[in-house]
């Protein structure tokens, strides 16, 4: 039997009685299509294609890494669901820390 537990605050999932909400992030680079201009529709894609790679090949692993699309999945209850779908970010999280002015 897979056992399911809440992401945030450790609840069981498996026994409830209650939905268990799946929250799915993906991470990657992004890319705006307003940035081509004419003149990248004459470079030759081949040409293009070698200097990505010979650019990637000066990229140290970490850094590769960093560019490669990321995902997560998270299990919520519904009470940290609601919590979530309030505040997806975490700002008002933030907000509420009163940190001292040292």
């Amino acid at each position: 039997m897979v056992h399911f537990t809440c992401d945030l605050c450790g609840q069981d999932l498996t026994t409830s009685a209650d939905p268990r909400f799946v929250v799915k992030i993906e991470i990657a680079a992004g890319f705006d299509p307003n940035q081509i201009r004419e003149d990248d529709l004459d470079d030759d894609p081949m040409e293009v294609v070698a200097e990505l790679i010979q650019r990637d090949d000066t990229l140290s692993s970490e850094d590769l890494a960093a560019l490669s699309p990321k995902g997560f999945r998270f299990d919520l209850c519904p009470k940290c669901h609601g919590k979530f779908i309030k505040d997806p970010l975490g700002r008002e999280t933030i907000r509420l820390l009163d940190f001292s002015q040292n």
